[in-house]
């Protein structure tokens, strides 16, 4: 089985809330999707996102992966480039002109699983279907009705875990949003809160026994100060026996693995590059660390933390991307539960393609309202 073929995507649409934390504000989404398509006629399915700007247009991001990926991928067999060990010197280490690297990776593990006629999970060595999710909010630049609206739907829904932003310039709105959740979610099985690197260590430390004082159990601090700041996060589990730190986010492969090593944190945050996920949840393992899953586009990141015996949650944060696929994963009772059918479950909806397509670059105020999230209330 050889890639003979790719088709790419653009799409442009207003998110159905202001997502954000302490640091950023984001209001519309931008996605391509890439499908890799064999001599067999197997379709591996990929998504390239870019968090903050729009992608420029599909026939330009068609050239420029034509131009920097096409040639290592044609007539390749998928199994042999998941598992291919590189030696990248010099000016070779770096990335492409567009974020492609997460969607390749994606759709060359699902037409690998696809060609063994596997599940992804099922292929990485997991033995269950299904993982622990808990309910995060995005939810910095909400107001005090809408925050309460978006938990108080999780936990009507079976969501017995939730995240929280904090990070604000005063602690005591950050006090005052726990206060709120709890008042509408009952007694959670567990909080966690980021900070999104928005405290210094010290202030870290003086937030989080003023929120332990306040009668809050934190299960983890998730980025609490700056990501190199390995001595500062080392300070901070000293000074914070009660919570754990949950740090790595913005890392690649490489910072995490340093952050293991010099033990800056408690937990490892991983997210949705297949290759990548795998062999930080082995090293991770090597060390005792545990796992978790953060924000993965549709969820696909469900694989991986079915398959890492580490993972022990998985982050869901209601975002409005479930018309982009057949299927999307179902979520019930806090529990998400990975697909049975070969791949990694997810396939482009041909409404998608017919339906929500942006061609070329909108200017954001030109869009259409947003596609409906139908795993909310309206």
């Amino acid at each position: 089985m050889r890639i003979v073929d790719f088709r790419i995507v653009r799409f442009q649409f207003a998110r159905d809330r202001v997502i954000g934390d302490s640091q950023v504000r984001i209001a519309h989404a931008h996605v391509a999707t890439l499908e890799l398509i064999t001599d067999t006629g197997l379709v591996g399915l990929g998504f390239c996102a870019s968090l903050f700007n729009p992608l420029p247009s599909q026939a330009e991001i068609e050239r420029i992966f034509r131009a920097e990926i096409w040639p290592g991928l044609e007539g390749q067999e998928p199994a042999g480039l998941v598992h291919r060990v590189r030696r990248p010197r010099g000016g070779n280490i770096r990335g492409a002109s567009l974020p492609f690297g997460e969607g390749v990776d994606q759709a060359l593990w699902d037409l690998t699983a696809k060609e063994v006629k596997m599940p992804l999970w099922k292929l990485l060595g997991g033995t269950k279907s299904r993982v622990k999710a808990y309910a995060s909010g995005l939810d910095y630049h909400l107001s005090d009705e809408d925050f309460c609206a978006l938990f108080e739907h999780a936990a009507s829904v079976g969501y017995k875990s939730f995240k929280i932003k904090v990070g604000h310039p005063d602690i005591e709105r950050d006090l005052h949003r726990l206060e709120l959740l709890v008042k509408t979610v009952g007694k959670p099985e567990a909080i966690m809160i980021d900070a999104n690197e928005g405290w210094s260590p010290q202030q870290t430390v003086r937030n989080m026994n003023k929120i332990k004082d306040a009668g809050f159990d934190i299960l983890w601090i998730e980025d609490p100060c700056l990501r190199y700041d390995f001595e500062g996060l080392k300070m901070i589990r000293q000074g914070c026996p009660f919570t754990l730190v949950n740090s790595g986010e913005y890392f690649d492969a490489h910072g995490k693995r340093q952050l293991i090593e010099a033990r800056g944190t408690d937990m490892i945050n991983v997210h949705g590059f297949v290759s990548e996920v795998m062999r930080i949840g082995w090293l991770a393992a090597e060390h005792g660390i545990p796992v978790s899953l953060g924000n993965s586009f549709l969820e696909i990141g469900v694989n991986m933390a079915i398959a890492l015996p580490e993972v022990e949650w998985l982050e869901y944060s209601f975002q409005n991307f479930d018309h982009l696929v057949e299927q999307p994963f179902e979520i019930r009772d806090g529990w998400i539960h990975a697909h049975d059918r070969p791949g990694h479950g997810l396939v482009l909806a041909e409404s998608a393609r017919s339906d929500w397509a942006v061609p070329d670059v909108m200017a954001n105020d030109d869009l259409p309202a947003g596609p409906v999230n139908t795993r909310l209330p309206h």
